[in-house]
């Protein structure tokens, strides 16, 4: 085989190889299905019988934030409950079990920001922009997040700033003065 004909069958294989990829449905890698796992688990065992290393690659650290979304954050229901204290009913936050599993682990999340306070730093990730979110909108107290920085030394926000922060996620049910869901050491991140 001459050079030329080389080039020409690696160039070919590098196509087909590009072609084969775009035709992988990637959704599922961020937002886990069934069907994505079976994929996923196929592409693993290929590669296994290949002898190719599936390895983390070196960029990307071995124990990232898992995704966060906000349709796991509807698993809780409310239940009105007097309180009083304040004279007033409250929305009482029982947690569902797929989001209870996530309690204290280190996730990403991404949405609107939304300054509540920001003389006291005060900010809340929220599902919709400011004009739908819960505070104004018609939206429920699972589409928001509390930012809890680990320091003040962060820039200050837009509202409607959507960015993906990082932190551990923390439930409340009982302290009426907070959001139901808390991310402790929110830091910006790039998934």
């Amino acid at each position: 085989m001459n050079h030329r004909t080389t080039l020409r069958t690696s160039t070919l294989a590098g196509l087909m190889g590009l072609l084969t990829i775009s035709a992988v449905d990637f959704s599922s890698f961020c937002h886990p299905t069934d069907a994505g796992a079976a994929t996923t688990d196929a592409v693993r065992r290929t590669a296994a019988t290949r002898n190719t290393p599936t390895s983390t690659p070196a960029s990307v650290p071995v124990s990232a934030p898992v995704e966060l979304t906000w349709q796991l954050l509807e698993d809780v229901d409310f239940k009105d409950v007097y309180i009083e204290e304040i004279d007033s009913y409250y929305w009482k936050p029982e947690f569902g079990n797929r989001v209870t599993a996530m309690e204290g682990k280190e996730v990403h999340l991404t949405g609107y920001l939304i300054p509540v306070d920001v003389d006291e730093d005060f900010y809340v990730l929220s599902r919709y922009p400011f004009a739908n979110c819960f505070f104004c909108g018609g939206a429920g107290p699972e589409s928001v997040v509390d930012l809890r920085w680990p320091s003040k030394d962060h820039r200050t926000y837009q509202t409607d700033e959507r960015l993906t922060f990082k932190g551990t996620l923390r439930l409340n049910a009982d302290d009426i003065y907070q959001m139901n869901y808390i991310l402790d050491g929110a830091v910006e991140y790039t998934p």
